[in-house]
């Protein structure tokens, strides 16, 4: 008796399955066999990569141990080289007995345009809300490189000892905001702004 057309057609949905399943352990074989096994994004020369300002960073985070009006946000979002050096320099403070808490750390361009939303919801316009927070594209939170540390006797800790690890104070109104640039250890700090919106 001659297989049904379902019959078929169910032998050859297995088959092409079957073909599957063998070939992706055929190449998995073959690159387990040659040390590489990549089965995530991995980062290649000449291709693009993730798109720093649109990635977001986080909302909040648990309330700072040391003050709770301040937060201690996670920074996982923070790009890698920002990331790793935000670990060194938690790792320098606490070995000298200084929690630094995370109150701001990434943003994304669409989360700092609503930060300069509300800003214009409450001064009124555009031009009074620029005097107080800045445009995404101006950002250094965007860019993945600014943090905001509390408290500020934290603040005043990575002030003294961060640039040795790549952190400078940049504005002269915003003791608790930090930049890092590996640069700065061996150029030192730059000369203090008055504010990030330059009023």
């Amino acid at each position: 008796m001659l297989p049904t057309r379902a019959a078929r057609t169910r032998h050859a949905v297995i088959g092409m399955l079957m073909a599957s399943v063998c070939g992706a352990a055929l190449a998995l074989g073959v690159l387990g066999a040659n040390g590489r096994v990549v089965l995530v994004w991995d980062r290649v020369v000449g291709a693009p990569a993730a798109i720093v300002v649109e990635m977001p960073g986080a909302e909040t985070g648990p309330p700072c141990p040391l003050d709770a009006r301040y937060v201690d946000e996670p920074p996982d979002r923070l790009p890698q080289p920002t990331l790793a050096a935000w670990q060194r320099l938690r790792s320098a403070a606490g070995a000298d007995g200084v929690r630094l808490c995370l109150n701001d750390g990434k943003r994304s361009r669409e989360q700092q345009a609503r930060q300069f939303a509300e800003a214009v919801q409450e001064f009124g316009s555009a031009g009074l809300a620029s005097r107080y927070v800045l445009q995404p594209d101006e950002s250094m939170h965007v860019v993945g490189i600014a943090v905001d540390i509390q408290p500020l006797a934290s603040a005043g800790w990575v002030e003294r000892n961060g640039r040795a690890l790549g952190w400078c104070r940049r504005y002269e109104n915003e003791p608790w905001h930090f930049e890092y640039d590996p640069a700065y250890v061996t150029a030192g700090c730059p000369a203090l702004l008055p504010s990030a919106t330059g009023s």
